[in-house]
C-alpha cells in the first residue's frame, strides 16, 4: 500500500485520558468495516479484545488476531482493515510522555507483539471504570515493561516498494493459494526471474521462496482467527498443502507453534 500524506486524525471525544499524556479509547467495529489512511499525533498500541483486524503501513502488512497488538508511531501513516467484528481497544501515548521514558529504539517504529494473557489482562484493566488514578499509572507501566519484552513477526508480510516487485507481491496476495513460478511471476511484471529474485530479498529480507509462504500461512492464520467452525484440515486443503502434516510444518516455521495450538489459543 503506497499511502501519501495521509491525514492527521484527532482523537475520538469519547475518551479516558490519564491526564498525563496517556489517553485509553474503546471502539467496536464490524467485519467489512476499513479506516482509510490516517496518522495520529500520537503513538498509539491497538489491540482487538476479540475479532482479527489487519493494519497496513508503508512497511508492510501487520495481521492482527486476538493475541497480538501493534504499536504504530506517532505520524506515521497507516489503514485498518476489519477482517472479523472486533472490539478494540487503544492507547495513545502523546509524544512528550514517551520522551521522558526510558525506552527501547524499537517504539520508533511500527511491530506487532504477541499479547500475553498478563498484557491481556492488563490493557483490559486499563478501561475499568473503577480504577483509580495510581492503579491505571501502575497498569501503563506494566504494559510497557511488557512492551519491551513481546515483539513478533510471525503474522508480519514485508511489503517491497520497487514498482515490478511490488506488482508481483500484490498478484501473490490477491490469491496466495496459488503455487507461484518466478519464471512465470517475473514476465508477468516485465522483468527475469534473476532480477525479480534478488529484488524479493532487498527489499523484503526474505526469498521468493519464504515471501510467499509467508503470505500463505498469514492467509491460514486469517481464515483460523476468522472462522471458528474451519478445521486444520479444511484451511491446509484450501490452502494447497498436501497434507496437514506439510501444513503444520510450513506453519510452525513461520509462527513457532501448530495450527491447531494456534486455532485453540485464538
Amino acid at each position: 500500500m503506497s499511502i501519501a500524506d495521509p491525514p492527521i486524525r484527532a482523537l475520538y471525544e469519547q475518551r479516558r485520558m490519564t491526564g498525563d499524556g496517556v489517553h485509553m479509547v474503546a471502539r467496536s467495529y464490524e467485519k467489512g468495516v476499513r479506516l482509510d489512511p490516517h496518522m495520529h499525533r500520537e503513538a498509539q498500541l491497538v489491540y482487538a479484545a476479540k475479532g482479527t483486524m489487519q493494519v497496513t503501513t508503508p512497511k508492510g502488512r501487520w495481521l492482527v488476531p486476538p493475541d497480538r497488538a501493534v504499536w504504530v508511531p506517532a505520524l506515521l501513516g497507516h489503514a485498518i482493515d476489519v477482517l472479523a467484528d472486533i472490539e478494540m481497544r487503544t492507547l495513545y501515548f502523546e509524544p512528550a510522555w514517551l520522551a521522558r521514558e526510558e525506552r527501547s529504539d524499537s517504539l520508533d517504529n511500527e511491530f506487532v507483539v504477541r499479547v500475553s494473557p498478563l498484557l491481556h489482562q492488563a490493557i483490559l484493566a486499563l478501561f475499568d471504570k473503577s480504577s483509580s488514578d495510581e492503579r491505571i499509572e501502575l497498569l501503563i507501566r506494566l504494559v510497557m515493561l511488557e512492551l519491551h519484552r513481546a515483539e513478533d513477526s510471525a503474522t508480519f508480510i514485508p511489503l517491497p516498494q520497487e514498482a515490478r516487485c511490488r506488482r508481483a507481491a500484490d498478484i501473490v496476495l490477491a490469491d496466495p493459494t496459488r503455487d507461484y513460478e518466478i519464471e512465470t511471476l517475473a514476465r508477468t511484471v516485465g522483468t527475469s526471474a534473476r532480477t525479480l529474485s534478488r529484488l524479493f530479498s532487498a527489499e523484503t529480507q526474505l526469498s521468493f521462496k519464504s515471501w510467499c509462504q509467508r503470505a500463505r500461512i498469514a492467509a491460514a492464520i486469517e481464515r483460523l482467527s476468522t472462522d471458528a467452525n474451519v478445521s486444520v484440515k479444511q484451511v491446509a486443503s484450501d490452502l494447497g498443502y498436501a497434507s496437514v502434516p506439510a501444513f503444520s510444518h510450513a506453519f510452525r516455521q513461520v509462527t513457532g507453534k501448530t495450527p491447531t495450538a494456534f486455532a485453540e489459543k485464538t
